[in-house]
């Protein structure tokens, strides 16, 4: 039975264009289009979709505004914001993903491009990752006691050997997300401390702009600092490291014995820019005792293969989230069948899970 689908936008040949996208798929249908956040309430009050593409900046009330009464009245929707890539939408959009939204897709400005293959496809991929997955009731971002609840369960291990740190203090922490990362990421990350004995490094697949935001914003509710990684940026402890959108992030390490950013442009690696394995492999000759390894909701298996290497030459300890909290159970699922990880965890446990591994200063 293919999935029902509410468009929401302003501009007519827009909802035409975004229609036309949906109806391709044998999964999905465009049942409804609405102009504004105003009408889209009063449908969603009455009627039940499966998912719900929604624009940022519409008359009336905005694709925010309409998110905000959906959440205090408990109208639950699996929203797709649809957001331009200006930074007052990028802002907007990753306040969005507070409010309730899943994920979201970037638009072109011009119609031309709007028809083109590239949008189409972002568009489908992230509809069948998101609305195929098992979570399409987590439309809220708040933490629930039933997951919270939820232990660490043991995984079967890879049949290798691994190296054992010599220390315990001098830890660096990875993580990799990507389809559901930025929701994800604020059940994770305002809830380390500020005094977290170790710096992270952080990659989310997003596109430029979009990642300044959100780091920005996670800065905002954080109690650890956060920022847009930049080249030549010295890692400190209790700071958290965005890998920039269109960049490769690496981890290099410095004659003084300190390690820093390297930004780079070098081609995307299976479409993606920042790659988690370009990060992940530059940590092979850092100076770190132990690296632990975060692998969060996203679509594919980047991040596998960099700690797979990285295990070659680093002491590692790996932390995936577990399946029934993923948005989609993809990057997660890939690291644990590679026999590599040490911990699965709910959602609501990974920051503390992380402040277990590397403690407090």
């Amino acid at each position: 039975m293919k999935k029902n689908i509410l468009v929401v936008d302003d501009s007519a040949l827009m909802r035409r264009v975004i229609c036309d996208i949906i109806n391709s798929d044998s999964n999905f249908q465009a049942k409804d289009t609405c102009r504004d956040g105003l009408e889209a309430y009063e449908k969603l009050k009455t009627t039940s979709y499966d998912g719900v593409l929604l624009d940022v900046n519409m008359p009336r009330m905005d694709g925010l505004q309409l998110l905000e009464r959906l959440q205090n009245e408990n109208i639950k929707a699996n929203v797709i914001m649809v957001s331009t890539l200006t930074t007052k939408d990028a802002e907007v959009t990753i306040l969005a993903l507070e409010r309730g939204a899943i994920d979201f897709v970037t638009k072109p400005t011009a119609i031309a491009e709007a028809r083109g293959d590239e949008f189409k496809k972002k568009v489908l991929d992230t509809m069948n990752a998101v609305l195929n997955s098992r979570m399409l009731s987590r439309t809220s971002s708040t933490r629930t006691s039933s997951s919270s609840s939820v232990a660490a369960k043991p995984v079967p291990k890879a049949n290798v050997t691994r190296l054992k740190a010599k220390s315990t203090g001098n830890k660096l922490v990875a993580l990799a997300c990507s389809t559901g990362g930025p929701k994800a990421l604020q059940s994770v990350i305002p809830y380390l401390p500020a005094n977290l004995d170790a710096p992270m490094v952080l990659v989310q697949h997003m596109p430029a702009g979009f990642t300044k935001s959100m780091a920005d914003r996670l800065n905002e509710v954080s109690k650890i600092k956060v920022k847009e990684a930049e080249d030549g940026d010295r890692l400190e402890k209790g700071h958290v490291y965005v890998a920039p959108g269109g960049k490769h992030m690496e981890v290099v390490k410095a004659a003084d014995g300190s390690h820093k950013i390297s930004l780079n442009n070098m081609p995307a690696i299976g479409g993606l820019r920042p790659c988690a394995n370009i990060t992940y492999d530059s940590l092979s000759k850092c100076g770190y005792d132990e690296v632990v390894c975060v692998v969060l909701t996203g679509m594919g298996a980047d991040g596998t293969n960099g700690i797979l290497s990285l295990s070659n030459h680093k002491p590692i300890h790996v932390i995936s989230q577990s399946a029934e909290t993923c948005v989609v159970y993809g990057m997660p699922k890939a690291i644990e069948e590679s026999g590599m990880v040490d911990e699965v965890v709910a959602l609501e446990k990974v920051a503390e899970t992380i402040t277990k591994n590397v403690g407090v200063k």
